[in-house]
């Protein structure tokens, strides 16, 4: 299955506030159903108990509500450890009216000092950047983390794609309905995630496979 680049109608704000809002209940779902919170979870557990603090500041870029990392700052302190989540999207009108600091801003070009946090996460952000691009963001993403990068995506496969079809009815947001296919036929396999990182200068990268489709990828600083 060929990788196929095409827009997200939510990446284009196409819709109204209604649509939009649906559409990030949907991705709430989805994480929490189908893997991606728990992947998340995973990988923060790997970081916190790498270390001797069990405190982690966290940067969620492309965050959106910011369900994935507040659902994973809940699930770690159970294990007593402490994430300090700050939230940026590039769209402030889908981040949080209310809970952790945000900030809307260019993935690209975060809007912090060198190691800023313990660690910089995403969740079904990698897929969106073309290969060119993926290490501009990684590199960035290593200038303001202490510890690791965190990537959570999807892998590209035509079962993974059919069963997002057959799990359309369960969302209700015609955003969805469009960008959770467009998503798989973007999204890279995990060889080709590997094969793009390994073009990182001299770093340690983890990869790890999970629950539907979903891949972890720790790039250690």
């Amino acid at each position: 299955m060929q990788r196929k680049t095409g827009p997200e109608l939510l990446d284009e704000d196409v819709g109204t506030t209604q649509e939009i809002a649906a559409s990030l209940a949907d991705l709430r779902h989805i994480n929490n159903w189908f893997g991606g919170t728990c992947t998340t979870i995973s990988l923060l557990r790997k970081v916190a108990f790498a270390g001797t603090s069990r405190q982690l500041s966290v940067l969620e870029v492309g965050a959106g509500a910011g369900d994935v990392p507040l659902a994973a700052r809940k699930a770690v302190a159970r294990e007593g450890v402490e994430l300090l989540v700050t939230l940026l999207d590039r769209a402030q009108s889908h981040l949080p009216a209310h809970g952790p600091a945000s900030i809307a801003a260019d993935a690209l070009h975060l809007p912090f000092v060198d190691d800023a946090f313990d660690v910089v996460s995403s969740s079904l952000l990698f897929h969106h950047f073309e290969p060119d691009v993926v290490r501009q963001f990684v590199d960035e993403a290593l200038r303001v983390c202490r510890r690791a990068v965190l990537i959570n995506d999807i892998v590209r496969s035509r079962i993974h794609l059919g069963l997002v079809y057959l799990g359309l009815p369960l969302f209700r947001s015609r955003l969805t309905w469009h960008d959770a296919p467009a998503s798989v036929r973007r999204a890279y396999t995990a060889d080709e995630i590997r094969a793009l990182l390994s073009q990182l200068p001299a770093r340690q990268v983890d990869t790890t496979r999970h629950f539907l489709y979903r891949i972890g990828v720790l790039v250690w600083k």
